[in-house]
C-alpha cells in the first residue's frame, strides 16, 4: 500500500536560507531507521494571500524562517499558526521573552532562535511533530472533559426538574430519563436538553408573549 509523501512547506523569502532547510530535510528523509521517507517540499517566498496558498498545499508540517522579523510579520505568522492547525517550527535570528510567549500562545510547536543549521533540521522536525501531537491530544482531552462536564450539568438540571415535578428521588429521576431516552432512541443528554428547554419556556417569565 502506498503512502503519500510527507508534505513540508517552507515559508522563507531568503532563497539561501530556504535551501539550507531543504538540504537538512533531504538528509532527514534518508536517515537509516529514523528517516521520514519521501518528502514533498514546497516553498512560499512571500506573504501574499498566505492562508489560501497554505490551504491549497495542505502541508503536514510548516517551517517558517523569518530572519529578523518585524512585529507585524510575526503577528501574521502567529495567525497562520492559530488557523493552520499543523506542526509549525519557526526560525528567527533573535527574539525576546514576550515574543517567545506569544509564539507559544499562538500554537507554534517549536520556536528556534539563531538555530538554522542543516544538521539541526531533523531533530527540530522530530520535536515539532512530537510537540504538536502531544498538545493536540491534550487539547482533545480538555475539550472532551469540558463537553462531559456540560452534559453532566444538563442532566443534573433535568433530574432536578423531574424530582420537583414528579416528587422523585434523584435515582428515580435518572432511571426515568434513561428509560425514556431508550424508548425514544435518543441520548440521555439530548432528552435532558429538551426537558430543560421546555421547562424554561413554560416557567413564569419564560415566555414574553
Amino acid at each position: 500500500m502506498s503512502h503519500r509523501p510527507l508534505r513540508i512547506l517552507i515559508i522563507d523569502a531568503n532563497a539561501v536560507r530556504a535551501a539550507i532547510l531543504e538540504e537538512g530535510l533531504r538528509e532527514a528523509s534518508g536517515e537509516a531507521g529514523g528517516g521520514y521517507g519521501e518528502l514533498a517540499i514546497h516553498h512560499i517566498r512571500d506573504d501574499v494571500k498566505l492562508l489560501p496558498r497554505i490551504a491549497e498545499i495542505d502541508p503536514d508540517v510548516i517551517l517558517i524562517d523569518l530572519e529578523n522579523p518585524s512585529r507585524d510579520t510575526l503577528e501574521q505568522m502567529f495567525q497562520v499558526s492559530r488557523l493552520a492547525r499543523r506542526p509549525i517550527a519557526m526560525f528567527v535570528d533573535k527574539s525576546d521573552s514576550a515574543t517567545v510567549q506569544a509564539a507559544i500562545d499562538a500554537g507554534v510547536s517549536a520556536y528556534i532562535v539563531d538555530g538554522l543549521r542543516k544538521e539541526r533540521v531533523k531533530p527540530i522536525l522530530d520535536v515539532t511533530i512530537s510537540r504538536f501531537h502531544a498538545f493536540d491530544r491534550l487539547q482533545t482531552e480538555l475539550n472532551q472533559a469540558k463537553s462531559a462536564l456540560e452534559e453532566r450539568k444538563i442532566i443534573d438540571q433535568a433530574k432536578a426538574i423531574l424530582m420537583k415535578q414528579r416528587k422523585l428521588s434523584e435515582e428515580e429521576a435518572y432511571v426515568l430519563l434513561r428509560r425514556t431516552a431508550m424508548n425514544q432512541n435518543r441520548k440521555i443528554v439530548e432528552l435532558a436538553r429538551s426537558l430543560v428547554a421546555a421547562a424554561t419556556l413554560l416557567s413564569p417569565g419564560g415566555d414574553d408573549d
